[in-house]
């Protein structure tokens, strides 16, 4: 495939690469030319130091010289076999992504027994397997930290969601984690719920905002949730419900508990309501395949029963 969207570019690296190579050549060449000093009547360069100190102008030594040449072959043949000259792919058809795949293919190769046996189990079995967690666990260390972190207590600055509690955005059925992990999850609130007239502004998010809080028991203002109970059984309520207790379908958090992406101030869920929140999964199918989002599914799960956090 050409990566050059201009064919400029593409003669524009071919005639630099060869241009470079062509002036190392010709500098080459003429530093070994014997160069006399010319009126002086020993063969130096013309400078004089400290009176009387001078340097010649000999040519390096041809061995030395040999060697650069050499590296300039050896650039001209690396262009032909390898791709440097734009978009020509080089005699051999090598490419990183095709290095990368084959060195990937011979890994699985050694690797996917040890996964296969697992994937014939179902997720309950395989979450009671001690070797299963063990190597359920070094996946998660390698692929989930950067988000769900070494814990797997999430983050609520970047509202990653804590995998050790029994709280699911999405579900937490076995074949909802598969799904999860296997397809990935896209997450989006818009602001205002979409209807920033029914909220009414910043004020009335405030007031959204103090009702929210009242659902999970939390402290609120009594006068201000009860003017946006109203407003949030005609705009919030389509994603999270009229008892607020969420959809696993939509994604829509439970909002009558204790559990919080985000956090459960006032000034972040007013944040949420004014601003909206979006945040995303990425699919994990092609890129760890069903072995491996098999076992990590069943460490997940393992998890939120209460297993060991590696």
């Amino acid at each position: 495939m050409n990566i050059f969207v201009n064919q400029f570019w593409n003669w524009y690296v071919i005639l630099l690469v060869l241009g470079s190579v062509l002036i190392c050549g010709v500098f080459l060449w003429s530093q070994s030319i014997h160069h006399p000093g010319g009126e002086q009547t020993s063969d130096t360069t013309g400078h004089v130091w400290d009176e009387s100190l001078q340097e010649y102008n000999n040519p390096l030594p041809k061995w030395w010289m040999w060697l650069f040449y050499l590296t300039i072959v050896f650039a001209l043949v690396y262009a032909l076999l390898y791709p440097t000259l734009g978009s020509f792919q080089g005699l051999l058809g090598w490419s990183s992504s095709g290095q990368y795949q084959l060195e990937r293919e011979k890994v699985d190769a050694q690797v996917n027994p040890l996964f296969e046996k697992f994937l014939k189990m179902d997720l309950q079995t395989v979450a009671a397997n001690k070797e299963a967690m063990e190597m359920s666990g070094r996946l998660y260390q390698t692929y989930c930290t950067q988000c769900h972190g070494a814990a797997a207590q999430g983050s609520r600055e970047q509202g990653y969601p804590n995998l050790t509690d029994k709280d699911w955005q999405w579900g937490g059925e076995p074949a909802q984690i598969v799904e999860t992990i296997t397809a990935g999850r896209m997450g989006m609130m818009p602001a205002y719920g979409g209807n920033p007239d029914a909220i009414g502004g910043e004020a009335g998010a405030k007031e959204v905002a103090n009702y929210v809080r009242s659902l999970s028991g939390l402290s609120n203002d009594s006068a201000l949730a009860a003017k946006g109970k109203p407003k949030f059984e005609t705009v919030c309520a389509a994603c999270h419900g009229q008892d607020g207790k969420g959809m696993y379908a939509l994604g829509a958090p439970n909002l009558t508990d204790k559990v919080w992406i985000y956090g459960s101030s006032e000034a972040k869920i007013v944040e949420a309501i004014t601003k909206g929140r979006a945040n995303q999964m990425p699919a994990m199918k092609d890129f760890l395949g069903e072995a491996k989002i098999h076992l990590l599914s069943a460490y997940v799960l393992n998890l939120s029963m209460g297993g060991e956090k590696k």
